[in-house]
Parts: structure tokens; C-alpha cells; sequence
């Protein structure tokens, strides 16, 4: 089947969008136990670079488990197709010139390193929200620390699954930055990142 697959090419590439939006398009991975905060610190740097007027879009792991992933368990196996269709997800938005803003779990080392070898990795930036478990267990924002402590939850990454932490993270905020200071932190990283 896949050698009747051929690549279509188009006059409107990457480059062209790039130019036209007047920035690079790029995909920050957050990555973290569940709770660290993640999403709340891509929210924030989100609307950061969006009142700078960059093009740019969030990946939710909650909101696309509800659409193009739903019916994907927490199995290692399934959150390794889930993670393999963010990437893919990803690489098209680099294309259309959108900065992406990804915050998923992603527990295993594998799996990240996919993520940034199909995107590229000239294209892919890793933020690590380190906080702790007692810290992420404490908030418990969704239910969801207590729900596996009851045993009510099988594969809760922190409890009963592992989280791999990053070895080369290109930023780690911890619980010590605000979600302000730690969106502070990564768009001084991004900043020349941005500039055609």
C-alpha cells in the first residue's frame, strides 16, 4: 500500500509561511508528572508570544484524548501511539508556520526522543516541569493521585507506571517558579529561536 503513497509538494511551504508570519515555527514539549503544571504554564506562555503577535497553538494531553485520540488506555503501549500521533500533529503545524505548544505526561525517554526525531530536532525545544510527586500528589488538580491510590486508576505515572526524567532538557522550571516566572524563563530561552 505504501509504495502507492507519493509525496504531494506544494508552493506554499514552511518557508513561505514563515516569512509571511515573521517568525520560526517550532514545538515546545512540556513534559512532567500529572499536576506539575504544565498546561498552565503553556497557557501562559502561549498568550506571552500571542500578544507578540506569533503564530501559535496548544496541544493539550486531556483535550486531544477527547478527539483524535480517544480510545487510546494509558497502557505503555497506547501512550506510545499517543505520542506518536502528537508528533505527527506537531510536525504539521511546524509546517503551516505555528509555534506549537505540546504539555503531555510523556513518561518514557522513547517516546520524547520520537516526538523530536520527527519533528526534527533543530525544531523541537524540551521543557521539563519538574515538581515533585508529593508536591504534584498534594494538588491533585483532577482526582486523579487519589483515584490510584485507591487502586481505582491502573498505570498513574508517579504512582504505579514511571516517569524517565529528561537527561538534557533544553529548560526544568520546578515548583519553586511561579507558572508566570516559569513562562518568563522559557520565552527568554525561545526568544532568538523566534527570529527568521
Amino acid at each position: 500500500m505504501e509504495k502507492n503513497i507519493i509525496k504531494h509538494s506544494y508552493k506554499i511551504n514552511r518557508k513561505a509561511r514563515n516569512t509571511a508570519y515573521g517568525h520560526k515555527s517550532f514545538l515546545i514539549f512540556f513534559t512532567g508528572l500529572s499536576g506539575s503544571g504544565k498546561s498552565t504554564i503553556a497557557n501562559i506562555l502561549e498568550e506571552l508570544l500571542f500578544q507578540n503577535d506569533y503564530k501559535t497553538y496548544v496541544l493539550d494531553g486531556d483535550n486531544v484524548r477527547r478527539g483524535i485520540n480517544r480510545g487510546l488506555s494509558f497502557s505503555p503501549e497506547d501512550r506510545s501511539e499517543n505520542l506518536r500521533r502528537i508528533g505527527e500533529i506537531s510536525k504539521l503545524f511546524i509546517d503551516a508556520g505555528i509555534i506549537v505548544l505540546a504539555a503531555f505526561v510523556a513518561p518514557y525517554k522513547k517516546d520524547r526522543a520520537f516526538i523530536a526525531k520527527t519533528v526534527g530536532t533543530k525544531n523541537y525545544i524540551e521543557i521539563f516541569v519538574n515538581t515533585s510527586l508529593e508536591v504534584c500528589e498534594a494538588r491533585d488538580v483532577k482526582g486523579l493521585y487519589k483515584k490510584a491510590r485507591n487502586g481505582e486508576i491502573e498505570n498513574m505515572t508517579g504512582i504505579s507506571a514511571p516517569y524517565e526524567n529528561p537527561d538534557n532538557a533544553d529548560v526544568i522550571v520546578t515548583e519553586k517558579n511561579t507558572a508566570e516566572e516559569a513562562a518568563a524563563l522559557i520565552f527568554d530561552k525561545i526568544k532568538n529561536k523566534l527570529t527568521l
